[in-house]
């Protein structure tokens, strides 16, 4: 009882959304309904690290925090490939794991989605040119959609898998 007069003395305490934050409720909305077209469920994700500096990585792991909350809108991130419908890559893939990104593929069931996130993985950023580098995401899987930024913004990410879901 003490619990829900406390609640009613303080009110809402929640912060009002942000300029632009219209939008990235709009394009989770969007997300959610296409994966449920495509896939009949929710988005599942498989991160991985090739090799970033983890910029992209944080700005990932903003999207299930509260300001985005993508969980309640139907993007969930797994801890297997198997379970995955989607990867998100991030950084230029190194040698070490070049050949651990291909079976995390292969593991993948198809229809396979590649979203390929921050400059390095496109072009290998400030990685390019290491001797420890194997190459760009594209070298060694097939990328549907590449998003760029060093890191990119938590919107542009779901631009990104926006954009990867509509191609099929």
């Amino acid at each position: 009882m003490r619990l829900f007069s406390k609640i009613l003395q303080v009110g809402i305490a929640t912060e009002p959304l942000a300029p632009g934050g219209d939008e990235v409720v709009r394009l989770l909305h969007e997300v959610d309904a296409r994966a449920r077209r495509l896939f009949g469920r929710a988005l599942a994700i498989r991160e991985v690290d090739a090799g970033s500096c983890n910029g992209c990585e944080l700005e990932i792991s903003g999207l299930t925090s509260p300001v985005y909350d993508s969980e309640r809108f139907g993007i969930h991130f797994v801890a297997s490939p198997r379970h995955a419908d989607m990867l998100l890559v991030t950084g230029p893939v190194t040698r070490n794991m070049a050949v651990p990104l291909v079976k995390t593929y292969e593991a993948t069931p198809d229809p396979k989605l590649v979203v390929a996130v921050g400059d390095c993985a496109r072009t290998c950023g400030v990685f390019q040119g290491s001797y420890a580098v194997a190459g760009s995401v594209d070298q060694i899987i097939p990328v549907d959609v590449f998003v760029d930024g060093c890191p990119p913004e938590p919107a542009d990410i779901l631009r990104g898998i926006l954009g990867a879901i509509g191609r099929r």
